[in-house]
């Protein structure tokens, strides 16, 4: 047995389900199986998303076709299904036939008679009928075999009521004197079905077309440099995607698309991105600098060492990211699920009670039976079922054009109602690159050296953005950078390891009393940094030897390590050796970002764990309506959660993996794209680019998305508590109702659609005094 068919989760592709009703059947189905955790259907993607473990996805696939509709397993990398556009010959066929059998109602309108014999009738009808509606016969048997109710069923149930009342009537008179026949209603009904489907399906192609956009942008095949056999050079082949392997070589020429995720070895060009990060502006790549699959190489020829392949490329993951999205049900779908579960049985009991209601009091019962059937055809849970889903492919669609991916449907409504956004600063409003501007060493000048020597020790090896700005200035000083044993990191406050026979703590404020470190000698030239906008750290060092500490550390980190380990003191308080500063500047887009929150009604918070003087110099630069300092990872989450106590709606934007707690505290968690992976699973809403503008744009399109789908349910509700009345009471004729219906789903789907004309609005200049190109340097929110 292939071990992917016990996966956690499966995804089947679902075929045969036609309204809300066969939603729920089929997740119904699913859920009386064994081992069945949770299931997920979507009308609009035809996908069943199933968290079972340990179970077959044959067994789950077997249960669905059991029920009546069609399965089949998807795996991990199949493309996901794209609504293919059915044949448009049956609804062609269709047409033709009935036209003759309206066409006399056109007739009497002008003032002639061009009734068609009953027979000619009958048998223009009877294909239609039988023929072209046989799949509403087929569908609705099986729901009905199964105890539940469905579209199909009711459309068959009324076409079948006007099409038998037909041929009793043709046959009780013999085709003279014959009363009005109902053909045209039955082949009417039908034709208008199928042409609703036809283009609600159409229209449903529509809201993926993003996603389609996404999945094309994998090139078929790549040129791989290869060693040439019997001691020839190296040689140039075009391969299948298919058979890259991590570490190849791979050759991008000048135009093509890159096909892997890799690092550049080799060239120098520009990378178009917009259609993975939505940034229209090419982006210089050279030796090093890391590029993405299926972004477009410029003018430049690029070979790229291959890091990632198949399912594990950055844009198989933004793909897998929107067809999760697309296959969740947001909370509001939860309400139009629990009334398509009683819909079906309570429009039938409404059909009978009008036909015996009009047939008992007007003793008509032809005219009571078509009443009965405009009951039947007018009602349909279709656009319930895709009222929600059609919003949130297009919304959540759209926003991946733009470099927002949004995991599912919960996130996508939550972030509708948020009222407070609270960012990290480093990274998020700030550029994230720090350079070290000041060096202050107790002993003067001449030990400055010595301080960034010992600094660069404990950094070696860290992938910090503080830590390279150590490593930077020590590289473009010069000297050796001693090793560093039983490195430790002290979370939200610093690090300490072994230096030459010392023990060296490299950190915060908050680490030297921790120390119990005399700061005195120092403390002016710190308040002056802080003040000018410079992240602060302290280097202070125990003379005695490490080894009468080294067991301590080993007991608490045990090598290099993130723990809630204090700092190993010795047996005396250590010495300061120096005061390190270090500068960053704002993101040119802040400024705007602020202002477009405040512009939405949004409060915005700022929360790091960076000093006083430099987390204020940001807040008093870019309008941030509130500011916490020296914060330690479990202090974001406490402020998080005093924000939500107050009734706020919370978003949280952060990058880095001190920041996860916090982002899975709000009710909605934004990740920088550039941040750690662990942020980026923890947050809902993952920004593909470095700009905190987007946090806005997220925002706006939850709002426009969420308004749709509430316009959608508004009319998915309206148009059957209005319509069954109307139909109830004989206002509607079968041909009337079956228009209505027919149009009912394609005007939900088509409204959803209209959410691909989005695009967010355009940056707004900065407020006086805002302006982000005011060259105040911030600190890195992160210390040490």
């Amino acid at each position: 047995m292939d071990a992917a068919t016990f996966h956690a989760t499966h995804r089947l592709s679902v075929g045969g389900m036609t309204c809300a009703s066969c939603v729920g059947r089929v997740e119904r189905t699913l859920r009386k199986l064994p081992g069945v955790r949770d299931v997920s259907v979507n009308l609009a993607t035809e996908q069943a998303h199933v968290d079972a473990p340990g179970v077959q996805v044959e067994a789950l696939a077997a249960a669905i076709e059991k029920a009546g509709y069609e399965a089949r397993a998807l795996a991990d990398d199949t493309q996901a299904p794209s609504s293919k556009l059915p044949d448009a010959w049956p609804v062609v066929v269709a047409a033709i036939l009935t036209a003759p059998l309206i066409l006399p109602m056109a007739g009497m309108l002008a003032g002639r008679d061009w009734m068609l014999p009953g027979w000619l009738q009958w048998l223009l009808a009877t294909p239609v009928q039988f023929w072209l509606g046989a799949r509403f016969y087929r569908a609705g048997a099986k729901a009905a075999l199964a105890g539940t109710g469905n579209m199909d069923l009711l459309v068959a149930l009324g076409t079948s009521a006007a099409y038998g009342l037909s041929v009793w009537q043709l046959l009780q008179h013999g085709g003279d004197h014959m009363p009005h026949l109902y053909f045209e209603a039955s082949a009417a009904v039908i034709t208008l079905v199928l042409l609703g489907k036809w283009l609600e399906t159409r229209a449903r192609r529509q809201t993926t077309e993003a996603l389609r956009a996404l999945q094309a942008l994998r090139p078929d095949t790549a040129w791989v440099r290869r060693a040439g056999g019997d001691g020839k050079g190296p040689v140039e082949v075009e391969i299948p995607i298919d058979h890259v392997r991590v570490g190849d070589l791979v050759l991008v020429k000048p135009g093509a698309r890159i096909p892997v995720d890799g690092d550049v070895e080799e060239g120098r060009s520009y990378a178009d991105e917009s259609m993975l990060t939505g940034e229209s502006r090419p982006v210089e790549k050279t030796v090093a600098d890391r590029v993405t699959g299926g972004s477009i190489n410029g003018d430049g020829l690029l070979a790229v060492r291959t890091r990632a392949i198949g399912s594990q490329t950055t844009l198989a993951r933004i793909v897998r990211l929107v067809e999760d999205a697309q296959a969740t049900k947001a909370p509001l779908q939860r309400l139009a699920d629990r009334v398509s579960a009683i819909f079906v049985p309570i429009v039938l009991l409404i059909a009978l009670v009008t036909l015996l209601g009009w047939g008992l009091t007007t003793h008509d019962w032809p005219q009571a039976l078509l009443n009965a059937v405009a009951v039947l055809v007018i009602a349909c849970p279709c656009a319930l079922g895709l009222a929600t889903p059609a919003a949130i492919m297009a919304g959540t669609g759209v926003a991946a054009r733009h470099g927002i991916l949004i995991k599912d449907g919960q996130a996508l409504e939550t972030a509708h109602r948020v009222d407070c956004v609270t960012f990290d600063k480093t990274g998020t409003l700030t550029a994230g690159h720090p350079t070290l501007t000041v060096i202050k060493a107790v002993g003067g000048d001449a030990s400055n050296a010595a301080v960034l020597r010992l600094a660069a020790a404990l950094q070696r090896g860290s992938e910090h953005p503080l830590a390279k700005a150590v490593l930077d200035a020590q590289a473009a000083r010069g000297g050796d950078v001693p090793a560093s044993d039983q490195t430790q990191a002290l979370p939200g406050k610093g690090l300490q390891g072994d230096v030459e026979g010392r023990r060296v703590w490299l950190g915060s404020g908050a680490l030297m009393r921790d120390l119990g470190v005399a700061t005195d000698v120092l403390k002016v030239a710190a308040r002056e940094a802080e003040a000018a906008g410079y992240t602060v750290s302290w280097l202070a060092a125990d003379d005695a030897s490490a080894a009468s500490t080294g067991a301590a550390a080993t007991s608490a980190g045990n090598g290099t390590s993130a723990n809630d380990a204090g700092p190993n003191i010795g047996p005396h308080a250590p010495t300061l050796l120096g005061v390190l500063a270090f500068g960053d500047t704002i993101r040119p887009e802040s400024a705007a970002a602020v202002a477009e929150l405040h512009r939405l009604g949004v409060q915005v918070v700022l929360l790091t764990g960076d000093n006083a003087g430099s987390a204020a110099a940001v807040a008093d630069a870019l309008n941030i309506d509130h500011v916490e300092s020296q914060m330690l990872p479990a202090d974001k989450v406490a402020a998080v959660a005093r924000l939500r106590a107050e009734r706020r709606r919370v978003a949280m934007v952060g990058d880095g993996i001190n920041d996860a707690p916090a982002l899975a505290t709000a009710d909605v968690g934004i990740a920088m794209a550039s941040g750690s992976d662990v942020a980026m699973q923890t947050a809902g809403i993952t920004l593909m680019r470095n700009d905190p503008g987007l946090v806005a744009d997220a925002i706006a399109i939850s709002r426009r998305t969420t308004h749709k789908i509430h316009q959608n349910l508004f009319w998915a509700f309206a148009y059957n508590v209005v319509g069954i009345p109307l139909a109830a009471m004989g206002w509607l004729n079968p041909v009337l109702a079956g228009t209505a219906m027919a149009l009912s789903s394609v005007c939900v789907v088509s409204n959803a659609v209209l959410l691909r004309r989005w695009s967010p609005a355009p940056r707004r200049a900065a407020p006086p005094g805002q302006a982000a190109s005011n060259g105040v340097t911030t600190a890195l929110a992160k210390e040490a």
